[in-house]
């Protein structure tokens, strides 16, 4: 039943200059399936923890939560710990990355990324009494986790022909001026060692709307623009055209920025239209109501093709 959706919008991507309508199509590969099920399941694990914002104990538990499950698929897995001192002056808080590779010893790699997450106020609601509580963060934070946990499945199962790097960062939505802690700390520390540049990344966010689409974000066509180009080409040529539309959306900031600027071209999958006029975004509405599998399963379906295909 959830491949209905993905039969209209191929539809869709054939008006929208989709399969068989692009120049230079690629080679798509028999990839394993996306475990879409497993994914909703996963992110659906993490709202049930509450919300994971840094310092509380649902944040402890997704941490060793997300560790232990890594650790039975990976190759390895590191966590990266470090402090961040609020800019209020409160006590230091403890956070983690948590880094797991896939065929570490193979030199050709592609490094996949998501925050973990979520974060501490509503900043986008009306009544203070409900800015001041934590999002519950369905779709900003457990989504993008959802997919890579996901991957981590299939990997596991099915050994692919590059290296693939997994990298799930905290403190990626702290509070304003306190924002993509987590990349920044790895990209100046990465945990291979310095020097460390995959083939090129990929960042996924908030792809659980239940209307899933995601135009090209800008400071990903300014940094990377062949990555982005793999990625939507490759998902016009399988269909998916329209949930990848070949126009912008703006510059979006996000871990990305922090992965370019260490030298790590790095494109960002958003979809920054989260229910209508983007209303769920920042509020108690990122709930497990507001989110669906559609987005997790296109998201993951194009990435599997990538890692499959070589990169």
């Amino acid at each position: 039943m959830r491949h209905f959706a993905l039969t209209v919008l191929l539809l869709a991507a054939c008006q929208d200059g989709g399969a068989g309508q692009m120049d230079g199509a690629a080679t798509l590969v028999d990839a394993p399936e996306f475990p879409t099920d497993s994914a909703f399941a996963l992110l659906r694990h993490q709202v049930a923890l509450g919300p994971r914002a840094p310092g509380t104990e649902p944040h402890r538990a997704q941490l060793a939560w997300m560790a232990d499950y890594l650790r039975a698929r990976a190759d390895t897995v590191v966590v990266q710990r470090f402090e961040h001192t609020p800019n209020d002056g409160g006590a230091p808080i403890s956070m983690a990355n948590v880094f797991a590779r896939f065929a570490p010893e193979n030199p050709t790699r592609i490094l996949l990324a998501a925050h973990w997450d979520t974060r501490p106020s509503a900043d986008n609601e009306g009544r203070r009494e409900d800015r001041e509580r934590p999002i519950p963060g369905a779709n900003d934070g457990a989504s993008g986790v959802a997919v890579l946990l996901a991957l981590a499945q299939v990997l596991a199962a099915h050994a692919p022909p590059i290296g693939v790097d997994l990298l799930l960062t905290d403190g990626e939505d702290f509070g304003p001026g306190e924002m993509y802690l987590g990349a920044e700390h790895f990209a100046a520390q990465p945990v291979p060692g310095a020097g460390y540049r995959p083939l090129y990344g990929v960042l996924v966010d908030m792809v659980g709307d239940k209307e899933p689409r995601f135009p090209q974000e800008d400071y990903s066509r300014e940094r990377a623009p062949e990555v982005v180009d793999r990625i939507w080409r490759l998902a016009h040529d399988m269909g998916l055209g329209g949930y990848f539309p070949m126009r912008n959306q703006g510059a979006i900031s996000d871990d990305h920025v922090a992965l370019n600027d260490a030298g790590i071209r790095t494109a960002n999958i958003i979809d920054f239209d989260y229910g209508p006029g983007n209303r769920f975004w920042h509020t108690q509405e990122d709930d497990l109501a507001n989110v669906g599998p559609e987005g997790l399963e296109v998201v993951g379906r194009v990435l599997l093709q990538l890692i499959y295909r070589g990169g």
